[in-house]
């Protein structure tokens, strides 16, 4: 039985009773709260999750980390895309204009607020550059064209790949060290360069100066901006190579192949 979500005690030990095989596969900092807090009675109940199972599935290595104090059977199963989503559309995107792209939902939004007066300086300094969000809200600004767009499932691949940079800003914390870059992969799953904070799982799947570009400083943000903005050579080779990776690691076919082996070797020892 695959567990995806922490449960009651009593009800873990009767379910341990019941399966022969007891897996927990989780893909966010769930042993803590959600501001980067400690929660001893998150950790307490994660652990006792993690001691009963026969295999841990992690998002990333530093959940693995974390799961890996309580039960060594852990295994690192990355986020997956389904690549014949983004292979099947084909999008055109505008010469005239640099387009930065930001996808999420408005319980992310406040990340992309932190860096907002970088990207106005950024648009200062290139008048092309102009920033279009995917999600439930927008944002106002009077130095920096932001084109809304609502998100929709139908909708939003052809939206990525009408853009030309993907951007990943986050802050460094417990909670977010848990984050499984989905929104990274979705970018390069588009052929988009993706400029990333360097932490968490981004700094995992992001190769610097060949998928993209990892920072660490609001001045290094702006110098990513601006030297992506002005090299369509170097966005054309990063969005490419980014392409690849993602289709090599992070498909849908590659994921389930790992979920196979997994299932096929209960209490085996992990892979490093």
């Amino acid at each position: 039985m695959l567990l995806r979500h922490g449960l009651s005690f009593p009800f873990l030990q009767l379910l341990r009773k019941a399966s022969k095989m007891l897996v927990f596969d989780f893909d966010d900092a769930v042993f803590t709260k959600s501001s980067g807090k400690p929660s001893s009675v998150r950790a307490k109940r994660f652990d006792k999750t993690v001691a009963l199972c026969d295999q841990i599935w992690a998002g990333n290595r530093y959940l693995a980390h974390r799961a890996k104090h309580v039960n060594q059977n852990v295994f690192v199963l990355p986020t997956a895309v389904d690549m014949s989503r983004y292979e099947s559309v084909v999008a055109n995107k505008p010469t005239e204009f640099v387009d930065l792209v930001w996808i999420g939902s408005r319980s992310t939004s406040k990340y992309l607020k932190e860096i907002l007066p970088i990207l106005e300086l950024a648009a200062q300094k290139d008048s092309c550059l102009r920033l279009k969000i995917i999600a439930d809200f927008s944002l106002e600004s009077q130095y920096l064209t932001i084109i809304p767009v609502n998100w929709r499932e139908e909708s939003e691949v052809q939206e990525l790949k009408q853009a030309h940079i993907g951007i990943a800003p986050m802050p460094d914390t417990p909670w977010t060290r848990g984050k499984c870059a989905l929104k990274v992969l979705q970018y390069m799953a588009a052929s988009l360069p993706v400029i990333s904070s360097n932490c968490g799982a981004n700094a995992e799947v992001i190769v610097h100066r060949k998928t993209g570009l990892l920072v660490n400083t609001e001045n290094e943000w702006l110098e990513a901006i601006l030297e992506l903005s002005k090299n369509s050579r170097l966005r054309h080779e990063m969005g490419k190579n980014a392409l690849q990776s993602c289709s090599q690691s992070y498909s849908l076919d590659k994921c389930s192949e790992k979920i196979l082996e997994l299932l096929e070797k209960k209490n085996s020892v992990p892979s490093s």
